[in-house]
């Protein structure tokens, strides 16, 4: 649903006043310190708009290095894109965040495959997964690094099929999955696999059950508690400059195109893909942890074909998140779009005054 721009249309809105990731030229006072994490974003930015909050949120945010920006698949004919270059068209979107935000780092983009796993052994290649290896096997930083997945794990499952070693290096927090037995319940009508999930099965089988990544779950209860209303996007983020209004257009879009099928207009959207920032980039200051939201560590389960959890005897622990800090994560967000926004477009005096406070 997010459209696709060309080239040509990212160039007419790209931002005359620019920066690079790990500069934080919007903020008067300048953070303190340096980034106390490394993140890999996985979003499959063509689908749901939920996923360009959550990639504006996390480059806005000084306490974590993004390192890439993977460009991701949706399943084979999904409404958000029917396409058969969803990766390409994700890279394109992503693209087009970075111009209207001014950001000269569009390096940090890479695709990733089109097309899910073949089988559980077979790795789809992509420049992103040769990205993911070579980030992931670094030896000159010590920062942890967190891979951040909002869609399928194709690229993931790809790289450690092509090098196991990477799951020493990295922690996966993945939006996905159904609902786990004790913890809680499908919603009404729920599809019987889960939105992500479904997206590549093959990839999360390999990533739960063949391979030692940890992983930090977002089950599908989880993310749907992730509602924002409409006056909410309307008063604090179509405000915020014209990354603002962009952002809020991409989410009213959506709730248009579907009202008629949904029996009428709603009032609320799930920013589902945003605990990706809340579990890594807001962190607790003393013993670093995402403090103010709760889990419950479980074996880590094999998924099976329908999608339902497969107990395994002796399974690594996972963390498996049953509420998420709704409050710190999207207050966040707004306060940042909000800073960024003034930023964005102040006069050029107020610019030079702002620089002279820094």
């Amino acid at each position: 649903m997010t459209r696709v721009p060309t080239p040509a249309e990212t160039e007419a809105v790209r931002a005359a006043r620019t920066w690079k990731l790990g500069e934080t030229p919007w903020q008067v006072i300048p953070p303190i310190g340096a980034p106390r994490a490394r993140v890999i974003v996985d979003n499959d930015f063509s689908g749901d708009p939920d996923d360009l909050y959550q990639l504006v949120h996390h480059v806005l945010s000084p306490s974590v290095d993004v390192r890439l920006v993977v460009a991701s698949h949706l399943r084979p004919g999904d409404p958000f894109d029917p396409g058969e270059q969803q990766a390409a068209n994700a890279a394109a979107v992503a693209r087009d965040v970075f111009a209207r935000m001014g950001l000269e780092s569009a390096d940090a983009i890479v695709e990733g495959a089109n097309e899910p796993l073949s089988d559980r052994a077979t790795p789809r290649p992509a420049p992103a997964v040769d990205a993911i290896i070579a980030e992931a096997l670094r030896d000159d930083v010590a920062t942890p690094l967190f891979y951040v997945a909002g869609g399928g794990l194709t690229d993931l499952a790809s790289a450690w099929l092509r090098e196991p070693r990477i799951a020493e290096r990295l922690t996966l927090v993945w939006i996905g999955g159904g609902e786990h037995e004790g913890l809680a319940v499908p919603p009404p009508g729920a599809m019987p696999i889960e939105y992500n999930l479904l997206i590549d099965v093959a990839a999360a089988q390999v990533v739960f059950a063949d391979s030692a990544i940890p992983v930090w779950q977002v089950p599908r209860d989880v993310y749907r508690q992730c509602l924002v209303s409409d006056a909410e996007l309307r008063l604090r983020v179509a405000t915020a400059g014209p990354l603002g209004r962009y952002l809020y257009d991409e989410v009213a879009e959506v709730m248009r195109a579907v009202s008629s099928y949904l029996g009428g207009a709603a009032e609320t959207y799930a920013l589902g893909d945003s605990p990706l920032v809340l579990l890594t980039a807001l962190q607790s200051v003393f013993e670093p942890d995402p403090a103010s939201s709760r889990y419950v560590a479980r074996p880590t389960p094999a998924i099976g074909d329908d999608g339902g959890y497969v107990d395994v005897a002796g399974a690594r622990p996972m963390r498996v998140y049953t509420w998420v800090d709704t409050r710190l994560m999207f207050e966040d967000l707004y306060l940042k779009l909000a800073e960024f926004g003034r930023w964005q477009t102040a006069t050029d005096a107020a610019t030079a005054a702002w620089e002279v406070t820094r």
